[in-house]
């Protein structure tokens, strides 16, 4: 038995032609509902890029302990435990925080990878003068990437050197000298669609009817706030997205191609899938993580094939949540055995007759709204104050996005804790937690109906409505093992 997972960052559920979309240019996405399971109920867990993927080899979800870091000593690491028992697993990616100092212990944990690099602000190509930048409209910086990021495009002057071109022709190649071997495990990763939305002409060049007629300044790096821009920028901003989508698009089609070519799909696992989606202007806002965790944030597109139910162009209603469950669903599809500390759903049920696998889901961003959805309602509790506390990291690896944790961060605010019950007897440092840039109603809860609001304008205020949804939260908040901080900060009693 082979696997393939494909994962794009930031993939926008609501552009998608299978799930409804009707202008962005996605024919093999169309293609590849035809040929698995569509997820209608697919929901992200802990956001954002590495806590996602901290989910995603540990089968459990990070944010109610820590916010942005490596993998810890005590995980566990689904692809590791693959190759520990013959599984060869192999990683190829162009998504730059695995290299950084919040993520550099996830790719060794495959047998082999391989890094394209270029991406966004990806400190790559050194150049001392700095690039030319055309006028943009909103033109902005964060640790230096946006220069980064112009000299790096520098380097990718066709479509052919660009960082995710690179990252899906080694995946291709990975295939085409594999393909008759069994047990392996290959994890093609793309950054994009994340921002910034860098693609070549050819691909703009699939919206004539924007692009013939656009005269705005550049503009395809959206600064995570409210929307300042005029209307016609933001929609150009959307026809940014959609060109890098278009791409890839296109490179999924490739994938599915060499799935036919070497008559794959009677033995090969086929998963696509992403971390969560993002807000291109709509509700007033670009971005994610800073505000509540709305649909076009945390309802994901979903696609699997199992070669071994066969079940194909059909949709499913479960509730699934692909970063915590595929984990488990890929273990036990290679016949290894799961870990206690496992907690995310196998998707077999679920594939083979849409059986439910679980009554409500989870997610968040450490320090942020802890929300639950039960597939009707989604409910987002807040802050019981603005102070948004109390909150700490539980970590053996004190680092942030791309630092270690600064000398003052530690000196004063560091105790260590008794062991928590997923890592194996390990005590880990509690550093006090402070978490500025959440801002947008952190300390409001809300909740929607789905069935009745589907684009969540109205919150509800029904107090049995939510009376139940906070049953399913602390359930879930328990089975998850949150610190006792996290009810505190909630405004929860444990016992609730």
């Amino acid at each position: 038995m082979k696997a393939i997972v494909v994962m794009f960052d930031t993939l926008n559920r609501h552009h998608l032609q299978p799930y409804g979309c009707d202008w962005t240019r996605t024919p093999n996405f169309m293609r590849l509902a035809e040929r698995t399971v569509t997820f209608n109920r697919s929901y992200c867990c802990s956001m954002p890029c590495m806590p996602a993927r901290r989910d995603f080899h540990t089968g459990r979800p990070n944010f109610l302990h820590r916010s942005w870091g490596p993998i810890e000593p005590f995980d566990d690491s689904m692809p590791q435990m693959l190759a520990q028992r013959g599984v060869h697993t192999h990683l190829t990616t162009d998504h730059y925080h695995y290299f950084e100092d919040g993520g550099g212990t996830y790719h060794n944990r495959y047998k082999t990878w391989q890094f394209n690099r270029g991406q966004e602000g990806d400190h790559w190509m050194g150049q001392v003068a700095d690039p030319e930048i055309p006028l943009c409209v909103a033109p902005r910086d964060m640790w230096g990437n946006w220069r980064q990021d112009w000299i790096n495009r520098q380097f990718m002057p066709t479509d052919a050197e660009h960082h995710q071109t690179r990252t899906f022709r080694d995946g291709l190649d990975f295939i085409d000298r594999n393909h008759e071997q069994d047990r392996w495990l290959l994890h093609i990763e793309t950054f994009d669609p994340h921002e910034p939305y860098f693609s070549h002409r050819q691909w703009k060049d699939q919206f004539p009817e924007h692009y013939d007629r656009y005269e705005g300044e550049h503009f395809d790096w959206p600064p995570y706030r409210h929307v300042e821009e005029p209307p016609e920028a933001v929609e150009h901003l959307r026809y940014e997205y959609a060109s890098l989508l278009a791409k890839c698009d296109a490179h999924l089609g490739d994938v599915l191609d060499r799935m036919d070519r070497h008559a794959m799909w009677d033995d090969t696992m086929l998963i696509v899938w992403t971390d969560h989606g993002f807000l291109l202007g709509e509700r007033d806002m670009y971005g994610k993580v800073w505000m509540p965790f709305y649909d076009e944030v945390a309802h994901t597109p979903f696609f699997l094939w199992d070669p071994r139910s066969r079940r194909k162009g059909e949709r499913r209603d479960a509730l699934v949540q692909p970063s915590i469950d595929l984990p488990v669903t890929l273990l036990k599809y290679f016949q290894v055995p799961t870990t206690p500390d496992m907690i995310g759903r196998n998707l077999v049920p679920a594939i083979d007759d849409d059986t439910s696998v679980r009554d409500a889901a989870i997610f968040g961003v450490h320090g942020g709204h802890v929300n639950v959805t039960d597939g009707r309602y989604v409910y987002m509790r807040g802050a019981a104050n603005v102070e948004n506390g109390p909150l700490y990291e539980y970590t053996l690896m004190p680092t942030h996005m791309v630092r270690p944790f600064a000398v003052n961060e530690l000196s004063d605010n560091v105790e260590l804790s008794d062991p928590l019950p997923f890592t194996k007897g390990c005590p880990t440092m509690k550093i006090h937690a402070e978490v500025r840039w959440i801002t947008e109603m952190v300390d409001k809860n809300l909740l929607f109906d789905l069935q009745k609001d589907p684009g969540q304008q109205q919150p509800l205020d029904d107090t049995s409505v939510e009376s139940a949804m906070t049953g399913h939260l602390v359930r879930l908040m328990k089975e998850a093992e949150a610190p006792a901080e996290q009810y505190e900060r909630l405004g929860l009693e444990a016992g609730d």
